[in-house]
């Protein structure tokens, strides 16, 4: 069974983890069943970039990421050559290395105004 090795966020997971993946499973849905709480304000339905990742081993694994991700990517902060969103990333047979960003543009946790009755 391949792993997820997260690499240390400050928040979400400041010692690093090392979690055994399903293949066939994205790597959001195996953090989140990992109690890693990598924002996913979409819910996992590819319409925004808070599930930004950076894969730093095992990136050829992955599904090829397809239009509409790479246009939601073109949008992410910190974007790498080797991201992805990890809603759209489906883990393989593969060992993966990935780096939550410290960031992410999140307008409902920024604090939008909220619209007025």
């Amino acid at each position: 069974m391949p792993q997820i090795i997260v690499l240390p966020h400050q928040e979400l997971c400041p010692q690093g983890a090392a979690i055994d993946a399903k293949p066939g499973v994205s790597i959001c849905e195996t953090l989140l069943q990992n109690d890693i709480d990598i924002e996913h304000a979409c819910d996992q339905a590819c319409a925004c970039t808070t599930c930004h990742v950076i894969v730093r081993e095992g990136f050829e694994s992955l599904n090829t990421a397809e239009d509409k991700e790479e246009d939601l990517l073109d949008k992410a902060w910190g974007l790498e050559p080797k991201s992805r969103l990890s809603c759209q990333a489906i883990v393989a047979d593969q060992d993966l290395v990935v780096e939550i960003p410290k960031y992410s543009i999140n307008m409902a946790k920024e604090g939008m105004p909220k619209p007025k009755p």
